[in-house]
């Protein structure tokens, strides 16, 4: 069944906003947990969400010194921040507003239900309070509850794909932007010594730490954590698995729609998938592992931009 361009789009980023939401939850509340951790091997956990949701030179420098409330308080409710969860559940509600339609009432209620708690005056109190981490938590069950109620609600159709779209785009974004924000700080040299308490936080926020510790057996920490985040196909957050449910959700919507667009789109995407789906570990390993990451990452705006021509109508 074809849909109208206007409802496509307002799917599509219906499912980055709120990935994007929940990846920046679960990564403020891991990372604002560890920072309480003193070890010197712990890496600043706030700044890597500052490199990840902001693009504000001048407040990152701002808030270099600042406490964990304030960078809390910055990355939530900061209207100057255009990444912060409070315009980004706003944007999140506008678009399911415009097509109530089009989702079921439980998701339309979640996502409204979100907007309220961030927008509500207790919650500003309660971080002004130094009272984030209820704030956090409170809001991160609630994405994970939308996470269920989407997935147990809404129809599998064209609907449903462009959602599924936008929101394994999004955490392929997340991952790569994280992923290369601890490599970096290794120089993106896998043969340093770290161990695994350095990539905790990186496992964690990406909700695997205990998949590492179940499935990698040596003691090659830099290249496990390595594999895990991109090249793991049963990872849910993994760049390959990722790329894999986007694959199976354009094919159903190319299905769907006849377009000149189709082929290029589709070609577009075979390159991407491709240089994560067969990497050369060996080439990644020798001094590669800066190019790889930033390749993947910078191949995958050129698709969206692509697919965005072919199926919204704003381009």
């Amino acid at each position: 069944m074809k849909m109208l361009s206007r409802i496509a789009d307002s799917m599509y980023w219906l499912g980055r906003y709120m990935e994007r939401s929940e990846g920046m939850l679960r990564m403020l509340h891991t990372q604002y947990v560890l920072s309480l951790d003193k070890s010197p091997s712990e890496l600043n956990s706030m700044q890597s969400l500052l490199h990840v949701f902001s693009n504000l030179q001048n407040e990152k420098e701002a808030l270099k010194p600042a406490t964990a409330h304030q960078i809390i308080q910055f990355l939530l409710i900061e209207p100057k921040n255009e990444n912060s969860l409070r315009i980004l559940l706003n944007k999140a509600r506008e678009n399911a507003r415009g097509m109530q339609d089009h989702i079921t009432k439980e998701v339309w209620e979640q996502v409204n239900q979100m907007y309220h708690i961030i927008n509500n005056p207790k919650t500003v109190s309660q971080l002004q309070n130094n009272e984030g981490l209820p704030v956090i938590e409170s809001l991160l069950k609630n994405c994970l509850l939308y996470t269920g109620i989407t997935d147990a609600t809404m129809p599998r159709g064209m609907g449903w794909n462009f959602m599924g779209l936008g929101k394994f785009t999004e955490r392929t974004l997340l991952t790569l932007e994280l992923g290369d924000f601890f490599f970096e700080s290794i120089q993106y040299d896998l043969n340093q010594n770290k161990d695994i308490l350095y990539w905790r936080n990186l496992l964690f926020s990406l909700s695997g730490y205990e998949f590492h510790l179940k499935n990698y057996r040596n003691f090659d920490y830099n290249f496990n954590v390595l594999h895990q985040v991109m090249l793991h196909p049963q990872f849910p957050h993994s760049v390959l698995y990722c790329l894999g449910r986007m694959r199976n959700y354009l094919n159903q919507v190319i299905g769907e729609n006849n377009s000149p667009m189709n082929a290029p789109l589709l070609n577009q995407f075979g390159r991407l998938i491709s240089q994560v789906e067969f990497a050369d570990v060996e080439y990644i390993r020798r001094d590669n592992l800066k190019k790889f990451l930033h390749d993947t990452k910078s191949s995958i705006y050129p698709f969206t931009h692509t697919l965005g021509q072919t199926f919204f109508d704003y381009y």
